[in-house]
């Protein structure tokens, strides 16, 4: 059966912008790209950017912004149950936000997992 598995979460992206507008707009753009091009190879189906904010502001003038962003993402995996599919759609998700290179992941809350 063919199960949606979804996850939200956050990732901090480290760039320099000239102001906090443009460096979340800039982070927002680089996610958005990593995300459309998980999407054109595979295996994420869906994608969200909710929200971007200064995690930290610069300490000096040539120092970089860090930017939190929201995000939610999913894959559609194979699986004989909710369980299995969580657990398959969960290491996914993982693996393909790895491999993109998005680091400081941290998740709010457990995947879910939806028949399609």
């Amino acid at each position: 059966m063919e199960f949606a598995v979804s996850r939200a979460g956050t990732t901090l992206v480290t760039l320099h912008g000239g102001s906090d507008t443009t460096a979340c707009d800039e982070a927002t753009t680089e996610l958005a790209a990593t995300f459309e091009s998980l999407t054109a190879e595979g295996p994420i189906t869906d994608w969200d950017i909710a929200d971007a904010d200064v995690y930290e502001h610069p300490t000096g003038p040539f120092d970089p912004y860090t930017i939190v962003l929201e995000f939610s993402v999913t894959v559609v995996v194979e699986a004989d149950d909710a369980d299995e599919a969580t657990e398959r759609g969960a290491s996914a998700i993982d693996e393909a936000l790895e491999d993109a290179g998005v680091e400081s992941v941290s998740y709010a809350s457990p995947p879910t997992a939806s028949a399609d």
